[in-house]
């Protein structure tokens, strides 16, 4: 039978945790996490990490295996997933993978790209320029270079504005062109389960979880985390609001506010990025019995996608 990889996906706050837990003990399956902030071990309120309980009802993998301190990327885990899965292959011809890490999915399905080198010099400026300019002109250059992107990225991460500048001017060519060029083929079939509802009530699903963080201890972790608000790992929504409030910025109640409106924009960026991928089958998250039906088929017809 053909090995067949099942993604779970879908905006934060929908339920992919409990779904997912529901679909790996019916299929007797492990998890694979691609939720890349989960991947720290020192973020679990602010991230959503299943909690003690959830881990047991299914083996995970990908939870909490690094310190914030530790470097991770895209690249890193396309090598490691795919070794994970080739593993679990081995055991049973099922897997399943869940997340809404919209790059580290497509790392899976698709591939990191093979990008052109880039010259020492050109990055050397552009770091430049980011120290003394900042980043605003650069995502604006980068707008005008390649909109498309320019849109996904995340407008405070310079290292992906920086990264999508040096190829452009490097190629000559869009970054989003030169991504959609490359996809490599996987020995595995791919069945893509996508979550979505109305906007409302996922607005209100959002909001209410965010309530739940803040009564689980946020701001604690928060504190914890505050001596190294400058990591990567922590330029995430739910802490860099918690930092605003710690260092005087804002009042609590307008962070947690704040969070659950940069929760809600996240939220409507993932789902722009998935809708574009016809391969995904849509659901919402109540309807588990006709999930697990067409999951069922498309393992017994071999109808899933590469």
């Amino acid at each position: 039978m053909q090995k067949k990889l099942i993604i779970l996906l879908g905006p934060t706050g929908i339920g992919k945790t409990e779904l997912s837990l529901n679909i790996a003990e019916h299929f007797g399956v492990e998890i694979l996490s691609c939720d890349s902030r989960q991947f720290f071990k020192e973020m679990k309120i602010g991230t959503a990490t299943p909690t003690s309980d959830q881990l047991k009802r299914a083996k995970h993998h990908f939870i909490g295996m690094l310190s914030i301190n530790d470097y991770y990327s895209c690249g890193k885990f396309e090598v490691d997933a795919l070794k994970k899965l080739s593993e679990l292959f081995e055991e049973k011809g099922l897997a399943l993978m869940t997340g809404g890490s919209m790059l580290y999915i497509d790392a899976v399905c698709k591939g990191i790209d093979e990008l052109p080198e880039v010259d020492q010099n050109l990055r050397d400026s552009l770091n430049e320029r980011f120290r003394t300019e900042g980043i605003d002109n650069m995502r604006a250059e980068l707008k005008l270079l390649d909109p498309e992107y320019a849109n996904l990225v995340d407008p405070k991460n310079h290292k992906r504005i920086i990264r999508a500048l040096e190829i452009c001017l490097t190629s000559g060519k869009t970054y989003s062109s030169i991504r959609k060029e490359q996809q490599k083929t996987r020995p595995f079939d791919i069945i893509k389960i996508g979550l979505e509802m109305q906007r409302e009530e996922l607005y209100a699903r959002i909001n209410k979880r965010v309530d739940n963080m803040m009564e689980d201890g946020l701001l604690e972790e928060a504190k914890s985390l505050y001596p190294y608000k400058e990591m990567n790992a922590l330029n995430t929504v739910g802490y860099k609001e918690m930092f605003n409030y710690l260092n005087g910025t804002w009042t609590l109640e307008y962070a947690r506010e704040m969070i659950k409106q940069n929760t809600r924009h996240y939220a409507k960026k993932q789902l722009s990025w998935f809708h574009r991928d016809d391969e995904i089958n849509w659901f919402h998250p109540s309807q588990r019995e006709e999930i697990i039906r067409l999951i069922e088929s498309k393992i017994n017809d071999g109808a899933g996608k590469r």
